[in-house]
């Protein structure tokens, strides 16, 4: 292979473990110790296929960089590397033209899988992106060599509305053949997110939980690194995230009741 990567990260060592784990596989690499630095090199090099950027360095921001990369190479893969992931975080690096994530640390057989799947996916032109896809568009995307897709629709375990919800997805990394995984959605947390909203029914109905399995299977994976054990994720505790994304969605839809009033 001969694709040629540029990476963006203010810590020398961190730098060097990516270069010399993606060097080893075939790759062409540059390295730049800023964003002034990478955007300099990303122009003077002419094409590069990829850009492994960290989010947080001193100057300019891994998004303040990644917005002047679209305007300018439009064309180039960009990997946002944070060690957080939140779904604002999410929102701003997808409009600002990141594909894929990574989170740190990294293991270097994480970092060759997650550039592998980046560059092997088609390029997707996001000029603006609204946040009630913003879930939707995070799943889809590339974070620590994973991405997944709705492998059916969810449903209740004994078949009526007060049990639990199962959903179900197809787990991709790198060219391994994708691993079933099976996020369970107890009733108990049912009720807790239903508290938490302040409401007696969820908004979209089983498209809503579906939503939400997708963004704890997509939490586990960022925060993990690996599937599930056995291939069953269960929530069991309304996390930090979940809420936020909880916040998140019902801002969205209070938005959308009062547009269409």
């Amino acid at each position: 292979m001969s694709e040629k990567i540029l990476i963006v990260d203010d810590e020398a060592n961190i730098r060097t473990m990516m270069r010399l784990a993606l060097e080893s596989v075939g790759y062409v690499v540059e390295t730049a110790a800023d964003g002034e630095e990478g955007l300099r090199k990303l122009s003077a090099n002419g094409e590069v296929d990829l850009v492994l950027l960290d989010q947080r360095m001193p100057g300019l921001s891994g998004i303040e960089v990644q917005l002047k990369i679209a305007k300018t190479a439009p064309n180039t893969r960009v990997i946002l590397i944070t060690a957080f992931g939140t779904i604002d975080l999410a929102l701003e690096a997808i409009q600002a033209g990141a594909s894929d994530f990574m989170r740190k640390p990294f293991t270097a057989d994480t970092l060759r899988s997650t550039v592998r799947a980046s560059l092997d996916k088609p390029i997707e032109r996001r000029l603006a992106v609204p946040i009630g896809l913003v879930v939707k568009e995070f799943t889809r995307t590339t974070f620590n060599g994973f991405r997944f897709d709705s492998d059916d629709e969810p449903e209740s375990e004994s078949g009526h509305k007060d049990a639990n919800v199962t959903a179900r997805f197809l787990v991709r990394q790198g060219e391994a053949p994708p691993a079933k995984v099976k996020v369970i959605l107890p009733t108990y947390i049912q009720e807790l997110v239903k508290t938490h909203i302040d409401a007696d029914t969820v908004p979209g109905g089983d498209s809503f939980w579906q939503a939400l399995c997708e963004e704890a299977l997509a939490n586990y994976l960022w925060q993990n690194a690996q599937l599930p054990e056995g291939g069953v994720l269960r929530i069991e505790d309304l996390s930090s995230g979940l809420q936020r994304w909880l916040d998140t969605m019902s801002t969205v839809e209070t938005g959308t009741q009062h547009a269409r009033n």
